[in-house]
């Protein structure tokens, strides 16, 4: 057989033109809007778990007898739920295995409960602010799947409680949570509605309930009997939204409501109005004494004042990479953000 001698560099150009061309197509060109630059006024102790991606989602707790005292309630997801105060230091601790997402409604901590991947469960706790510490009150089944997302909708104390489970499927059902002294927790649902791919963050404002397709966008879901009326509200465009889009949170300041996502692609916070859902701004948190923040999950924001270290509210956020020590979560002033995106 005669061979051309030019055919390893005929070769050699046609691989790296097929390589250029799959370089080219295999991944969407990322170009996130620039997000205003803000540094941490503080950070959590690390959660237990090292070296592991293990932190989640926080909550936020207000003492309703002294609105200027909170508390921060955070999960590890691979052994329980742990209780810090605003200077970070973690000063209640208890074990619940695999639970993911959390949230607060008066002195009642609920998270999902990832202990049994086929049948959802909600883990119901109480919270003692006096000591601090928690007590387990049981878990509420809530039908089948895995529990991945979770969040609670603001009611009046004594109120039924108002919960919505993310399901990892993207399932999304909302009902009602019944806590009650001497019994174990309950859940039945209201209504029900199944998103196209995986979601977990979720936050409600009013009626209304918000969700984090991961690979998607954020959704808007309202109650139609028994299903729910959807829209996608904010697309992942690889500008204000990069995936995965993670945590929601939702804060009021000067009379108007806000919509936080966390755009955990490009490390960023991408913020709405609501309900409108125009978009206001991106900011992210850049390095300084206590680090910056990357890979987030979860997110939380409230309103208030909170002493001189955050005197006109709180943004926390969760932190995938705390390195050398355990992941953690980040505080910032919600003052100095508002003042970044010109609020």
């Amino acid at each position: 057989m005669t061979m051309n001698p030019n055919w390893k560099s005929l070769a050699t150009i046609a691989l790296a033109s097929a390589l250029a061309g799959c370089a080219t197509t295999a991944e969407p060109v990322i170009n996130g809007l620039p997000p205003a630059p803000v540094t941490a006024n503080g950070e959590t102790a690390p959660v237990g778990t090292g070296r592991a991606d293990a932190a989640d989602d926080p909550a936020i707790w207000v003492d309703p007898a002294n609105p200027n005292r909170a508390l921060i309630i955070a999960t590890d997801k691979k052994a329980g739920i742990h209780v810090y105060d605003l200077a970070g230091k973690d000063i209640a601790f208890i074990k619940g295995g695999l639970v993911n997402n959390v949230d607060v409604a008066g002195n009642i901590i609920v998270a999902s409960d990832r202990n049994d991947g086929v049948n959802a469960h909600l883990a119901v706790f109480r919270l003692d602010p006096a000591k601090p510490s928690l007590t387990a009150l049981g878990r509420a089944a809530s039908g089948t799947g895995e529990a991945y997302g979770f969040c609670l909708a603001k009611t009046a104390p004594g109120a039924p409680l108002t919960a919505a489970l993310i399901i990892k499927d993207g399932t999304v059902r909302v009902g009602t949570l019944t806590v009650t002294d001497g019994a174990a927790p309950s859940f039945t649902t209201r209504w029900e509605h199944k998103i196209p791919t995986q979601s977990e963050g979720c936050v409600f404002d009013g009626d209304t309930l918000y969700v984090g397709e991961e690979d998607a966008g954020i959704w808007e879901l309202k109650q139609n009997g028994a299903a729910a009326t959807a829209r996608m509200v904010a697309p992942v465009d690889n500008q204000r939204l990069v995936a995965d889009v993670e945590g929601l949170a939702t804060i009021d300041h000067k009379g108007q409501r806000y919509l936080l996502a966390s755009s955990q692609g490009d490390n960023a916070y991408a913020i709405f109005k609501l309900p409108s859902m125009d978009y206001v701004g991106r900011f992210a948190i850049t390095p300084g004494k206590f680090g910056a923040t990357s890979d987030t999950d979860g997110i939380e924001a409230v309103a208030g004042n909170f002493g001189a270290d955050y005197p006109d509210g709180l943004f926390l956020a969760q932190d995938g990479d705390n390195a050398p020590k355990a992941q953690n979560f980040k505080l910032v002033r919600w003052d100095i953000i508002a003042a970044a995106l010109g609020l």
